[in-house]
């Protein structure tokens, strides 16, 4: 099968001819991927910024935004049956832990990252398993949610998180609409009567923020400072992350979603102003399955560009060159 792999850090990746993974254990299940989303952690990866942290051996094949058909079961899976569409959660995960049997499997004590820390869906087929795998509702086709698996599930999770801290008369300050962004900023909507707010220096995601349900847009935090409840920050590099706690209001709660840079707030600055800062990673298969029916609803939609496999290094030129709107889709 054709995949997308990473052979050396610093170098983009290459689409090769690999051997296709085959059901072993009872609880597999083989998905022929129909979609699979392409994130900055995807560029982090080629950087090597995980390299210490997910301490896998290359080459080995990226993607964990993955979305499909089932074509093959093992021999004790009873939720999905060959032919099935279904969107995978980013973690396979073991059912045992303490962890797994609270609902929190994002922190299994025993979980594979397909992706991150072994071959993951940016391929014609991923080998995962029964736990990951959230049927999808009629009409919901792969290529339309794939991206939903993680940018999709990581903006659910911080959202549904702030849920609580959002009630009527609140402000929500929501730094970047991009791939994540715009799919937070509808969570949002969906899920709170809170005021969105949000901030993009790209007009076109400013506009776009608008449409799918924002009250007010910026291009910068000039005089916004001390005035959200919560500030979700989709950003968090490049100085947003200063930024962010500099918006956030006494007591407020600054949610950092994206990455790459680093929080520096001196203790007296967080005792004095119980200001909260709460990290976010990507989220439960519940949080998955409730967004599913979101997206069934038709009350959060993705906004994509798809691009053949074989065209992955000029999608990573768009993102990052800032020209995607929303996610790139890899279609097999």
């Amino acid at each position: 099968m054709k995949a997308v792999r990473v052979h050396s850090y610093g170098k983009r990746p290459s689409v090769d001819e690999i051997a296709e993974p085959g059901v072993t254990g009872p609880f597999d299940v083989l998905v022929q991927v129909g979609a699979a989303g392409l994130c900055r952690t995807d560029l982090h990866i080629v950087e090597g910024q995980w390299a210490e942290k997910s301490g896998v051996q290359l080459p080995y094949v990226i993607g964990h935004e993955n979305a499909g058909w089932v074509r093959e079961v093992g021999s004790a899976v009873t939720n999905v049956a060959a032919g099935d569409a279904v969107i995978l959660h980013p973690l396979v995960t073991c059912g045992l832990c303490r962890a797994c049997r609270s609902g929190d499997d994002v922190h299994c004590e025993n979980s594979r990252f397909p992706g991150i820390d072994c071959d993951g869906g940016m391929a014609e087929y991923l080998l995962t398993s029964a736990r990951s795998v959230v049927k999808l509702a009629d009409g919901l086709e792969p290529a339309a949610v794939a991206a939903l698996a993680d940018a999709g599930l990581t903006a659910y999770h911080a959202v549904r998180k702030a849920v609580p801290l959002l009630y009527p008369g609140t402000t929500c300050v929501v730094i970047g609409a991009g791939g994540l962004g715009h799919i937070g900023i509808q969570c949002l909507a969906a899920m709170t009567a809170t005021r969105i707010v949000v901030v993009d220096p790209n007009e076109a995601a400013r506009e776009l923020a608008t449409r799918l349900g924002a009250h007010e847009t910026f291009a910068n935090t000039a005089g916004l400072h001390d005035s959200a409840h919560v500030v979700l920050d989709f950003v968090g590099e490049q100085g947003a992350e200063k930024e962010g706690l500099a918006v956030t209001r006494r007591a407020g709660s600054y949610f950092v979603i994206g990455y790459g840079g680093t929080v520096d707030i001196p203790t007296i600055d967080l005792i004095s102003t119980e200001r909260n800062v709460v990290g976010n990673l990507v989220g439960s298969y519940n949080d998955l399955d409730e967004l599913m029916t979101l997206a069934a609803q038709g009350r959060v939609t993705l906004h994509t560009k798809t691009y053949p496999l074989a065209a992955v290094n000029e999608a990573i030129d768009d993102l990052e060159a800032g020209r995607l709107r929303g996610r790139g889709i890899l279609v097999p």
